[in-house]
């Protein structure tokens, strides 16, 4: 009862402070309320790529684009604006909330062993709810695309995408060629605590330099690059979308559920959607574009007769594209490695939830709710003697996470679907003793999963499979992601600060049977916790005309059926090095490109 009374608490004080930074404003937008029957081009979801989609094509007036969304407006929810109250989005109504099936090899702190999913059901879609990092990838992602057929997509065809959508707001990068000026998307360097400067500093004891992680080298350590502006979230739809809503060719209708593409004759022609409890049919006089995400663009392509032909045929779907639609699927792990140390920068409960911390964002829009603590990140090979760009992918991510998060306040607040029992024992540490995160990725999983059908009913979710950790060289390479951050908290600038690789942490319990910071100990560690950074991907691929692993070709097309492309996560070639957010603006930047060119 306590923490549910401390979680209101914490809800009442940020609504609260929106509330106030809200009054004087009018933030009411008015939506459309009647469809047409027809558009020249219908987009389904209203995420990073889709907003990006609506926006550049409706710069065409001669363009007429409806932008449907099965969520609802990012006004409505107080919490999507203020960056500071990223961990209270999750498991709301603006968001979907999947979890996947009983995870075999991993999962294994979980309740049934499943993984919670959250992804964004509202305009802006997962841009609306994700920690607002901006992190485009490894060049060499992008050159591995081209060389395995998706010709168009190589670092250097891609890169003009970053920078036109960007509008660099830091000082240094204000001259970079790798950097945007003037583009919709603000992207800032927010400080948050004095710790930011001891993980770049501990990150020089180790042979590495301070980079820009979106410019020519990502081997390294930089300062994060955030999506915030002011103080306040900037969402994909905030930024293209939002400014444009005046455009009479452009109609944004959100809480519309797409459940079917029409599909004639081998060409799409519309959709049938749910809306105010009613099925209701759109069609389209050009193009139909699925921009739902990586779990539902493979579940609306499978509802609509396109997908794997067994597995249509099951379920009694009629096949017009038997396609790998589905499969291919990788994510992100991340493994939570808490630390103590002897000084009182990282932030705590009470900083989050004070009332002079709630004045502090209401008036300047500073303070610990003006950005997540997600402070510096790292990209790292896993030969650690290869400190710069060597020719290949970085094969970990660093993430570094200034908060103490472990007291009992934060038990229901953070929602990663752990057991009781095991909440029982990790949310059991106090003020006195600080403690951060140090969160080492894995972000070339060689472990697959997929998304398949549970049935016909749209409304139902589909099943979600991604394999975590079914690939053993994914529990080496986790290992060695946690044996670099060892290396790093064994570094002079963490020692002084009180930072010991033997500090004994509450999340070591469920693997105290094995030898501490042993091979196997950190085998059962990684399995126990096995949590997922939001970055599904690659569920409908993309790839050459005759390759059978694509549901796509180079020009998001999809193979087969004329009149329909995917554009969003689920067509990436492979998973990139980095945050999944500006890849997938970029995906919707260059889409309009090919649409507009035919």
């Amino acid at each position: 009862m306590e923490t549910r009374l401390v979680a209101a608490f914490v809800c009442c004080i940020i609504a609260y402070v929106y509330y106030k930074s809200t009054q004087k404003l009018d933030n009411t937008t008015e939506f459309p309320s009647k469809l047409n029957t027809s558009y020249d081009y219908i987009i389904v979801g209203a995420g990073s790529s889709g907003s990006v989609l609506a926006s550049r094509l409706t710069e065409d007036p001669g363009n007429d684009v409806v932008l449907l969304e099965a969520g609802g407006s990012d006004e409505t929810n107080p919490n999507i604006y203020i960056p500071g109250a990223v961990g209270s989005l999750t498991n709301t109504e603006d968001d979907w909330s999947y979890y996947t099936v009983p995870q075999k090899h991993a999962c294994l702190a979980m309740k049934e062993q499943r993984s919670f999913w959250p992804r964004g059901r509202v305009l802006g879609g997962s841009s609306s709810l994700n920690w607002m990092a901006y992190v485009r990838g490894n060049r060499h992602d992008y050159d591995s695309w081209a060389k395995e057929g998706c010709d168009g997509w190589s670092y250097k065809d891609v890169l003009p995408y970053f920078i036109k959508s960007e509008d660099i707001l830091i000082d240094e990068f204000k001259k970079s060629e790798y950097h945007g000026k003037g583009g919709p998307l603000p992207v800032t360097r927010p400080h948050i605590t004095p710790m930011e400067e001891v993980y770049l500093d501990a990150g020089k004891d180790l042979g590495y330099n301070t980079i820009d992680c979106n410019g020519e080298d990502q081997i390294g350590f930089c300062r994060i690059q955030s999506t915030i502006k002011q103080g306040e979230r900037w969402s994909a739809y905030r930024s293209f979308v939002k400014p444009h809503l005046d455009r009479p060719n452009l109609h944004v209708i959100p809480n519309t559920f797409t459940t079917k593409v029409i599909i004639k004759d081998k060409k799409a022609i519309g959709v049938e959607c749910i809306r105010n409890g009613r099925k209701v049919k759109i069609f389209a006089r050009k193009e139909v574009i699925v921009s739902a995400g990586a779990v539902n663009s493979p579940q609306l392509l499978m509802l609509s007769g396109i997908g794997p032909k067994e597995h249509l045929q099951e379920l009694g779907i009629p096949v017009l594209a038997n396609l790998p639609v589905g499969e291919n699927l990788q994510d992100h792990i991340m493994i939570t490695l808490l630390y103590n140390l002897n000084v009182t920068w990282p932030l705590t409960f009470d900083d989050l939830t004070s009332m002079r911390t709630a004045k502090q964002y209401e008036y300047l829009r500073t303070g610990p709710l003006s950005a997540p603590a997600l402070e510096a990140l790292a990209f790292v090979y896993k030969d650690f003697n290869k400190k710069m760009d060597s020719g290949e992918n970085s094969d970990i991510q660093l993430m570094t996470y200034s908060v103490h998060s472990i007291t009992p306040s934060l038990r229901e607040a953070l929602h990663f679907n752990y057991k009781e029992s095991v909440k029982d024992k990790l949310f059991t540490g106090t003020d006195d003793v600080k403690t951060v995160f140090l969160i080492p990725t894995l972000i070339h999983p060689k472990s697959t999963g997929t998304i398949r059908l549970r049935s016909t009913d749209p409304f139902e979710f589909p099943d979600i499979d991604p394999h975590y950790l079914e690939h053993p060289d994914d529990v080496k390479t986790a290992i060695a992601g946690i044996r670099f951050t060892e290396k790093l908290v064994g570094t002079d600038t963490m020692k002084s600060i009180g930072m010991d690789v033997n500090s004994v942490s509450p999340y070591y319990q469920l693997c105290s049977e094995h030898e501490f910071r042993s091979d196997k100990f950190w085998e059962c560690y990684v399995r126990h916790f096995t949590l997922t950074v939001y970055h599904p991907t690659t569920t409908c691929r993309m790839g050459s005309k005759d390759d059978p692993s694509a549901v796509v070709d180079p020009q998001l097309r999809v193979k087969g059926i004329s009149g329909l492309r995917v554009a969003d996560a689920s067509v990436m070639r492979n998973v990139p090095a980095g945050n999944t957010n500006a890849p997938v603006i970029m995906i919707g930047e260059k889409a309009a490109d090919l649409i507009r060119n035919g």
